[in-house]
């Protein structure tokens, strides 16, 4: 790979792998996230995941939550994009010079998290004003594939919403499992170097007492 900095391994001095402090840059702003949309699950569920009917009572419940979200005071905005902002320099950071590892978990991760942005930016965000706005009257206007138009009412909106949510939180349990699998692999590498330095040093052993019974004989 041209991109992976030559002779650098994983047992290198400045190899940043699962114990670096950018690796807590990445999963922490992910657990942030993942929690806010664990809050979320409860309104979410009635909507995806039962076939009991949903009550009228119950949309405007939620709207009323997710207006009282997307209305909150700015500074709630700017922090969430202060974490987000964190994560991806926690990616940066272990992508500067990487090695092989670095650029299959990280650079895995970093893709899925780019992702997760792009859904929260395109999906939840123009959900959340679309709620804010109200304008369930004249409907969300999406281009389909056949009719070229699509009208989404207020019951179909805040399903979407709903999926979005789900989509994002399986992408943010994505990055974590990648992370994982890099801690893994460390430890997996390290136990296959130490069990070959030991069948070295048993080798190097045997054939000095091979060469000292050799002298005595």
């Amino acid at each position: 790979m041209p991109w992976v900095a030559p002779g650098k391994t994983t047992r290198s001095k400045d190899y940043r792998g699962s114990g670096s402090f950018a690796t807590f840059l990445i999963i922490g702003p992910v657990c942030f996230f993942l929690g806010i949309l664990f809050a979320s699950f409860p309104y979410d569920f009635p909507l995806l995941w039962t076939s009991d009917p949903v009550p009228d009572a119950y949309y405007n419940q939620l709207e009323t939550h997710l207006r009282f979200i997307h209305q909150s005071p700015p500074l709630i905005a700017r922090l969430l994009n202060i974490i987000t902002a964190v994560g991806f320099l926690g990616f940066f950071i272990k992508l500067f010079k990487p090695s092989e590892a670095n650029v299959l978990f990280d650079g895995a991760s970093l893709v899925l998290y780019v992702i997760g942005v792009g859904v929260y930016i395109s999906n939840i965000v123009k959900g959340l004003r679309m709620v804010s706005a109200g304008g369930w009257d004249e409907g969300v206007k999406v281009d389909g594939p056949y009719t070229g138009e699509v009208i989404l009412g207020r019951e179909d909106s805040l399903k979407v919403l709903s999926a979005s949510n789900t989509i994002l939180a399986l992408v943010l349990v994505g990055v974590l499992v990648l992370q994982a699998g890099q801690w893994y692999a460390e430890r997996k590498e390290a136990d296959d170097t130490i069990a070959a330095d030991e069948a070295d040093a048993q080798k190097k052993e045997a054939k000095e007492v091979a060469k000292a019974s050799k002298k005595k004989n």
